[in-house]
Order: structure tokens, then C-alpha cells, then sequence
């Protein structure tokens, strides 16, 4: 089998939001700061990109199978991208009622450059078919959320307008379900006062987000510190909030609203650390949804993440049960009798 057992799942399914889209990787040569008007040469890089809901959602219903709903909500452009886009996520076993095509709208695309050092940035689409999935949108998953109730997960991700991923996490807070967003930097620097943390049981975040939370009080901070003024601020707007922090090399913190624990990363030679972090974020409502407490959950997340940086896609699509069990005993990472029984079985 290459999925978990199913009986162990304590969720019946999740509804999700956030960016589906697509990228292109490009190599620039020379290591100088691109100018104003400068024409630079380069090349693409065979890498394959997806965006936040895509990649969050992906792992969770392959490891999950076949009786776990996965629904996306969201949008694509009608092109060829988009239709592409939507027949992969359609093969991996999404309900795709919610996922809606727009004529003569684009599908969200990010152009990312790079240097030869590793340095680089990206341009994105702001107007793309997912900056059109507004609150009423988001209203026609009102009876998939209804229908899973307290058997049910939602996700809220970036790259769809934050009104509408609050609605999501509105609607879910309502019928029962777990809750689970994450946002930008930007998000969290700007609007944190905007944000209903209330809604949310589950919040994932990078460090560099954590230090937004945290703001004046990250400025000359150890990262222990850091992390407990995130705690601190989160507990002040909602003091049952479960926090997921994750640190590139230096692994992940995790807080499950009694105790913190940290789990270093795994050490590979990664192709690609793009996703990493969604990766990560994925695992964690997998290992939730099997069940497991919130730090084993967060050593499964440590595996997925790791393995997913094996790849040079934004989506390893390699990953299943087995791959993660070959990559534990590679890797010799200590993990939970939980977390073995799971991965053997």
C-alpha cells in the first residue's frame, strides 16, 4: 500500500482555498544585479512549479487515499496552463466541483529568476483568475463544509485574496471543522489587526513570518525569543492557537499551546527548496488527520519537507508512504513508535 491506513484517519476529508498556478524557472548569467534596463541572457531550468493550495493539498490526499476527501476552491484561467493544471488534480483524486475555469482571465503565473549564487526573486501575476475568488465564491462551499462538519478540515493558504480565505475559516469555525491558514509576510506586517486569529486552530508560518508577528519585539532577539514573543502576541488573540513554525535548515518549532518542540531539520543536499515550507505544512494536517499528536505529526512533516527538497519540482511527486520510510532509514532520524507503525504497516 502506498498510502496509510485508512482506518487510522480521525477526519473524513478538508476544503481548501489558496493560489493553483503555475511558474517557470529562469537562470541568469553573471551573478550582478539585474538593471533597470539591462538585456541579460540565460536559461530556463526544467523545474516543474505549482502553487500553495496545489502543493498543501497534493501530499495530503496521496498519503491519505482514496476515502479522504480532498476539494479544493479556487480558480483558473481557461488556458492551457489552467487546463493542465486542473486535469492533474483531477488524476490525483480531487473533487473538482470548486475549482472553477475563467475565459479570457490568465491562470496565476510566477516568472522566477535566478543567479548563479542561489539568489534570485520572482514576478507574479496579480491579476490572475485566483485574485477572482472572492467571499461569494468562497459561499459555494458552504455545503462541503456543512456536509464534513466536525469530521472535517479546512486550509486556508496565500494567493487568493484574504477576505475570502478568512470567509473559509469563517464558515469552518461555524460548522465544527479544524481550521488550519497560513499567511504571507506582507499579510502579517500589514493586516494582523484585519486577521480573525479566532478562527484559526492551526496557524503555519516561516521564520521570516514569525518575525512580522513579532515585530518590534523580533529587533535583537535570539530565536528562542523570537518564537516566544510570537507565541505570546498569537496567545493574546486567540489562547487555544496551535502554531507551526518552520526554519529552513535550522528545522521546525512547534507550540501545541502547552509546550514548544523543536525538531532539527534533515540533513540532505537539497536540488531545490522551493515548497519545502508547504511540504511541511501538509504533513503537519496529514499527520492531524491520522490522528497523531501535533509533535509527531510535526516529525512526519520533518520527513516530508526533506524528502520534497529531493526534488528539483515544487511538487515531489515521488512521495508516498514508502519513499518515506526508505528516506527514514536513510536519514536516521528518530521518530515516535506512532510515527514507524504508520510508515510499516
Amino acid at each position: 500500500m502506498l498510502n496509510f491506513d485508512p482506518s487510522r484517519l480521525c477526519y473524513d476529508g478538508i476544503v481548501g482555498t489558496g493560489g493553483i498556478g503555475s511558474g517557470k524557472f529562469f537562470m541568469l548569467k553573471g551573478n550582478h544585479t539585474l538593471g533597470r534596463e539591462e538585456s541579460r541572457a540565460g536559461h530556463f531550468l526544467n523545474i516543474n512549479d505549482y502553487c500553495k493550495q496545489h502543493i498543501i493539498l497534493h501530499y495530503i490526499k496521496v498519503l491519505l487515499g482514496q476515502s479522504f476527501r480532498v476539494i479544493p476552491a479556487g480558480k483558473t484561467g481557461d488556458d492551457d496552463i489552467g487546463c493542465t493544471l486542473f486535469r492533474e488534480m483531477e488524476e490525483t483524486g480531487f473533487e473538482m466541483d470548486l475549482v472553477e475555469k475563467v475565459n479570457s482571465v490568465s491562470t496565476l503565473f510566477s516568472f522566477c529568476f535566478q543567479y548563479p549564487d542561489g539568489s534570485g526573486g520572482n514576478l507574479t501575476t496579480d491579476n490572475s483568475a485566483c485574485s477572482m475568488v472572492d467571499t461569494d465564491f468562497i459561499e459555494k462551499a458552504k455545503p462541503s463544509v456543512t456536509a464534513l462538519g466536525s469530521k472535517g478540515i479546512v486550509m486556508a493558504a496565500p494567493e487568493v485574496p484574504l477576505p475570502s480565505r478568512q470567509r473559509l475559516l469563517e464558515l469552518g469555525r461555524m460548522h465544527g471543522l479544524f481550521c488550519a491558514a497560513s499567511f504571507t509576510t506582507g499579510e502579517l506586517e500589514k493586516s494582523f489587526e484585519e486577521i480573525d486569529f479566532g478562527n484559526i486552530d492551526l496557524l503555519a508560518i516561516n521564520a521570516d513570518e514569525a518575525s512580522a508577528i513579532a515585530g518590534s519585539d523580533s529587533v535583537g532577539r535570539d530565536k528562542l525569543s523570537l518564537i516566544k514573543a510570537v507565541i505570546s502576541r498569537l496567545q493574546s488573540v486567540n489562547g487555544g492557537i496551535v502554531i507551526t513554525i518552520t526554519d529552513g535548515r535550522e528545522g521546525s518549532w512547534c507550540w501545541d499551546g502547552m509546550e514548544l518542540n523543536r525538531i532539527p531539520s534533515i540533513e540532505v543536499t537539497p536540488v531545490s527548496t522551493a515548497g519545502a515550507g508547504d511540504a511541511f505544512f501538509s504533513g503537519i494536517l496529514t499527520g492531524l488527520a491520522l490522528g497523531l499528536h501535533l509533535f509527531e505529526a510535526q516529525q512526519l512533516a520533518t520527513l516530508i519537507a526533506g524528502l520534497s527538497v529531493c526534488s528539483p519540482d515544487t511538487i515531489h511527486k515521488g512521495i508516498d508512504k514508502i519513499s518515506i520510510l526508505t528516506f527514514l532509514k536513510q536519514s536516521k532520524m528518530t521518530v515516535s513508535p506512532n510515527i514507524l507503525k504508520l510508515l510499516e504497516d
